[in-house]
């Protein structure tokens, strides 16, 4: 009977996960130079930067690219966590968020409410 107790599956995890900060994202990119060139504006954009003469170390970068220029990593604005897209951002106005996916989001007031909304776009 002890041998079966072993084999039993692990009880799930009880209701939805939450994660509200930068802490709990996944695929987070570790020791970005801020400035240099990066690859993907549109999943797992996110990344921690290495110290340098403009950053301390650890600080939140995404890959971006302004007017569709060659994408390099930035500063972020806070990162809210993991968000649905299309739902509501009221009171997280210039923050950012990663789907479930990994798709990147930006809180974007329009038409009279706040949604997350595709960063890349």
């Amino acid at each position: 009977m002890t041998a079966a107790g072993l084999l039993a599956a692990p009880p799930a995890a009880a209701g939805p996960q939450t994660c509200n900060d930068a802490f709990c994202v996944p695929g987070i990119t570790p020791n970005v130079v801020l400035g240099s060139y990066c690859s993907n504006t549109s999943y797992f954009v996110f990344g921690t930067a290495v110290a340098g003469p403009s950053i301390r170390p650890g600080r939140l970068v995404f890959c971006g690219s302004p007017r569709r220029y060659e994408p390099r990593w930035f500063r972020s604005p806070p990162l809210a966590g993991i968000r649905d897209e299309g739902s509501s951002c009221d009171g997280s106005q210039f923050a950012v968020a990663q789907a479930p996916d990994g798709l990147f989001l930006a809180c974007v007031p329009m038409n009279g409410e706040s949604l997350w909304r595709r960063g890349d776009a």
